[in-house]
């Protein structure tokens, strides 16, 4: 809204310069037919034409850049809101030992860690490791992502 009130506002002032150039004009034209002994064929009378046509596109812009304000859209502030996370309990029923180990392991690394140093911590087997977490990302607790060689594994 306040564009379009700026806008009006240099819209105003432009035709104001507009009326203050042409009653200018005029009265040059006056003390020229006075002073100049030539006549109609006198160069001031060109040289004010060409003033007063520069004047009037001066003018002529002035009132394009109060139409722009008037016609355009204020920017609109993009507000971002971040929601955080709440980090809901896990339930760990109906997962054996060796599962809830992995479970607290994970939460006390962030939430993640390569699956080869979690099988040296829990000192078990590839297998024996890939097989656990098989069944808890099938029970969408955890997700393995590939990284080169290894995996990380995130609680979800």
């Amino acid at each position: 809204m306040r564009n379009k009130g700026v806008g009006f506002l240099v819209i105003g002032i432009a035709l104001v310069m507009a009326l203050m150039v042409l009653l200018f004009n005029n009265l040059i034209k006056e003390n020229i037919g006075l002073t100049c002994s030539h006549g109609p064929s006198c160069e001031m009378y060109t040289d004010l034409a060409i003033q007063t046509w520069i004047s009037l596109a001066i003018v002529a812009v002035i009132i394009i850049i109060g139409l722009f304000l008037i016609f355009s859209k204020p920017e609109e502030k993009i507000v971002v809101k971040r929601i955080k996370d709440k980090k809901k309990k896990l339930n760990l029923n109906g997962l054996d030992k060796d599962e809830k180990k992995i479970i607290e392991l994970l939460q006390k690394e962030n939430g993640g860690m390569f699956q080869r140093t979690l099988m040296e911590k829990l000192e078990l087997g590839k297998v024996k490791v890939t097989r656990l977490l098989d069944r808890l990302e099938s029970k969408e607790l955890i997700e393995r992502k590939r990284r080169g060689m290894n995996n990380i594994v995130i609680l979800k």
